[in-house]
């Protein structure tokens, strides 16, 4: 079995792959200021109680956009399993069939999404992740990543209007019935939700007129339900495309040791 980890700047997943499919899905918060101790015995429990022995993990996986976390989730892989993990870095991108845009800025999340998305469709393709950044990552037919666009994520702006306004509140992630907020609370959820499905919409046209109509949107991350009238955008919508991603390069760093020996 194979354990794989996402670390974003909001949560932490980890994800346990059998080899056919997902069988364990899990989230924590990313602390920095935690130890690997504190990352561990959340990770044993969560063994314990899913009937896992540690010593059936067989490999293990770390993308990491949180570089003050990687060092101390990496450490805890490699104490509790006995073994480094492969984490996903320019290092080891020439082993990847993608042909990376400015390797060493550019998110391993986003490096995941973009292969997840070209060993599936092998066409132009748009990945938008709706997580604590919203992201459109575009890969051509050929594996080529042709760009990138970043804004913040949904609960990124609530917060910082609840955060940077004295009178507004924070307010759930939940489509308005209209766009005339007749309160505070659907107000800002006009301004918000309704925005962003705007804001999602015309990136997407932007970017298919630059490829001459000729590219799938994909849609993924924690937050993609939010949005459900957005949906008719995307060819799909999968919530597991990173950690796919991330399987998909532990597997071709594997072959890869394995054909250098």
């Amino acid at each position: 079995m194979l354990l794989a980890l996402d670390a974003g700047n909001s949560d932490t997943v980890f994800g346990i792959h059998d080899g056919q499919r997902w069988i364990h899905i899990w989230r924590t918060r990313s602390l920095v200021n935690e130890g690997p101790a504190h990352y561990e015995s959340i990770l044993r429990l969560w063994l314990l109680e899913a009937g896992i022995s540690p010593t059936t993990i067989q490999s293990t996986v770390l993308s990491s956009v949180v570089p003050d976390l990687t060092p101390t989730l990496r450490a805890m892989l490699a104490g509790l399993f006995s073994q480094d993990p492969i984490v996903v870095s320019p290092a080891i991108y020439p082993l990847l069939p993608l042909e990376i845009l400015r390797p060493y800025e550019i998110g391993a999340d986003l490096v995941a999404n973009a292969l997840a998305a070209h060993l599936t469709y092998q066409q132009n393709c748009v990945v938008v992740d709706f997580g604590t950044a919203l992201t459109f990552t575009t890969v051509s037919a050929t594996g080529r990543m042709l760009g990138v666009a970043i804004a913040p994520g949904l609960k990124t702006a609530v917060r910082s209007l609840f955060s940077n306004t004295a009178q507004l509140p924070e307010v759930p992630l939940e489509m308005p019935e209209s766009a005339l907020g007749t309160n505070t609370t659907h107000a800002i959820q006009a301004g918000i939700m309704l925005g962003y499905e705007g804001l999602v919409r015309s990136l997407l046209a932007r970017i298919r007129a630059e490829l001459d109509g000729n590219c799938l949107a994909i849609a993924t991350g924690g937050l993609v339900a939010t949005i459900p009238t957005l949906h008719v955008e995307f060819t799909e919508v999968r919530q597991m495309l990173t950690l796919d991603g991330i399987r998909a390069i532990s597997q071709y760093v594997s072959a890869g040791a394995h054909q250098s020996r």
